[in-house]
C-alpha cells in the first residue's frame, strides 16, 4: 500500500500550515518552514526514487488528486479567515469548543511579518496542491470530471489559461523560441516570471480564439474557456471580499500571484537553455529531469519531466524515471531557491547547458545553440564555437541514417 500512500505527502504538507494559522503568532511561520525544510532535507537525505510500480487500483490515486480541491479551499479559507474581522463560519468558536484554545484572541495579536510569511506559505502550498494537481488533471482532456476539478484548482492562482496554453501550446513548442515557458540562455528568473506570464496568457487567448473560430462559435461568449476561467477566479475573489473585505482580496490575490510565480519558476528550471526545431519531435532530453524521492512524491512525479514531455497524455503513476535524461541540480524546491540568485544559477547551469549541447543536441540543435549563445549576453556561452562539433554530429547522423 505504500506505493499509493506515498502520494499523500502533499496532503500532509498542508497540516502544519493549518495548525500555524489557527494558533497564530509565530506559529504562522510553521507552514512555510515545514514545507521547505521537509522537502529539501528529504531530497538531500533520501536520494532518488527510480521505481516503476504497477498500480492495479488507479482509483485510489484519483481520489488523492480530487481531494486536493477540498484542501486548497480549506487552506485559502484559513488564510483569509486570519485577516477577517468576523469569525467566518464560526471557525474560531469551533476551535475553542473542541480544544479550549482561543483562536480569535490569538488572531488579534498577529503581526505583518507573520502574515507575510504565512502568505508565502499559502502561495507555495497553493502551487503544490493547486497548480501541480491542476496540471495533471487538465492533461486528461477526455475526462470532464478531471477537467472541472483541475480548472478550479488553477483558478486559485488566476491561471486557468494554463489548462489551454500548456496542453495545446507548451507541449507543442517546448524548447523552441515560440514557447513562452522555455527560458532562453541568459534570462533571469524574475524576468521570466513576467515574460512567461504575459506571453502565456496571450497564447492561451489566441489558442482559444482559434478553437472557437474553427467551430464557428462567438469568441466573446460563454463558450470561451479563457473568459470562463477568469470568471472562476473572480468568484474566488468575491468570496474573499465577502469574508474579509478588501484586505481579504489583497491576501487572496497575493497568495495567488505567489503560486503563479512558483509555476513560472518551475517552467524556468524545467527547460532552461534548451533548444529545439519546433518541426522536430519532442525528445526526453528536451527537459531537465530529477528523480529525487521527496520531490517526486510531493509533486505526483512532475519531476519525471522528460517522460512527461515525451508522452504528455501518460498519467503521473506511469511516468518513467529516465535516468539517462539531463538532470537538474537537485530536487524541485532546492532548484527553485537556486534560481532566485541569478549569479549562482549561472555558475551552476552554464556548464550544465554546455554539457547538454555536447551530449544531447543534434547538429541542427547545435546551430540553434550557437545562436542562443550569442544572444545570451553571458561570456561563457558566447565564447563557444561548435563548428567542428556540428561537422562531427552531421557525420554521425549520416552514418546512422545509412545504417
Amino acid at each position: 500500500m505504500f506505493k499509493y500512500a506515498k502520494y499523500t505527502l502533499f496532503h500532509l504538507l498542508t497540516v502544519p500550515f493549518g495548525i500555524g494559522i489557527t494558533l497564530g503568532g509565530n506559529w504562522m511561520y510553521l507552514g512555510l518552514i515545514f514545507a521547505v525544510g521537509f522537502v529539501i532535507a528529504g531530497d538531500l537525505l533520501f536520494g532518488d526514487d527510480t521505481t516503476e510500480p504497477d498500480y492495479k487500483a488507479p482509483g485510489f490515486l484519483n481520489i488523492q488528486l480530487y481531494s486536493s480541491l477540498l484542501l486548497i479551499v480549506v487552506m485559502n479559507f484559513l488564510m483569509v479567515w486570519s485577516v477577517a474581522d468576523a469569525d467566518v463560519l464560526g471557525y474560531g468558536a469551533l476551535v475553542q469548543q473542541f480544544t479550549g484554545f482561543d483562536a480569535l484572541a490569538a488572531r488579534e495579536g498577529n503581526t505583518i511579518p507573520q502574515y507575510v510569511v504565512a502568505i508565502l506559505g499559502c502561495g507555495l502550498l497553493t502551487s503544490v496542491v493547486g497548480t501541480i494537481v491542476g496540471h495533471e488533471l487538465t492533461h486528461r482532456t477526455w475526462d470532464p470530471v478531471a477537467m472541472f476539478i483541475g480548472r478550479w484548482l488553477l483558478a486559485f492562482s488566476w491561471d486557468t489559461g494554463f489548462s489551454i496554453e500548456h496542453v495545446y501550446g507548451h507541449h507543442i513548442y517546448v524548447g523552441s523560441t515560440d514557447d513562452p515557458a522555455t527560458a532562453p540562455r541568459g534570462r533571469n528568473v524574475y524576468w521570466h516570471i513576467l515574460a512567461s506570464t504575459w506571453k502565456g496568457n496571450i497564447s492561451a487567448w489566441n489558442l482559444e480564439k482559434k478553437r472557437l473560430q474553427k467551430k464557428r462559435l462567438p469568441v466573446f461568449s460563454h463558450h470561451n474557456l479563457y473568459i470562463r476561467g477568469l470568471l472562476m477566479s473572480l468568484v474566488l475573489e468575491v468570496a474573499a471580499f465577502a469574508m474579509a473585505g478588501w484586505i481579504g482580496v489583497l491576501v487572496f490575490t497575493a497568495s495567488a500571484l505567489i503560486a503563479k510565480s512558483f509555476l513560472e519558476i518551475v517552467n524556468f528550471m524545467e527547460h532552461y537553455g534548451m533548444v529545439r526545431n519546433v518541426k522536430t519531435p519532442v525528445q526526453p532530453y528536451h527537459s531537465w529531469n530529477t528523480n529525487k524521492r521527496v520531490s517526486s512524491w510531493a509533486t505526483f512525479n512532475l519531476t519525471r519531466h522528460s517522460h512527461h514531455h515525451a508522452e504528455g497524455d501518460v498519467p503521473f503513476q506511469k511516468l518513467r524515471p529516465y535516468q539517462d535524461a539531463p538532470m537538474m541540480v537537485n530536487g524541485y524546491l532546492t532548484t527553485i531557491f537556486l534560481t532566485l540568485i541569478p549569479p549562482l544559477w549561472n555558475k551552476i547551469m552554464v556548464p550544465k547547458v554546455l554539457d547538454w549541447d555536447r551530449r544531447y543536441a543534434s547538429a541542427e540543435e547545435l546551430e540553434l545553440a550557437m545562436q542562443a549563445n550569442r544572444n545570451s549576453g553571458i561570456k561563457a556561452f558566447m565564447q563557444q564555437d561548435y563548428r567542428d562539433l556540428i561537422r562531427q554530429k552531421r557525420q554521425q547522423e549520416k552514418n546512422l541514417k545509412a545504417a
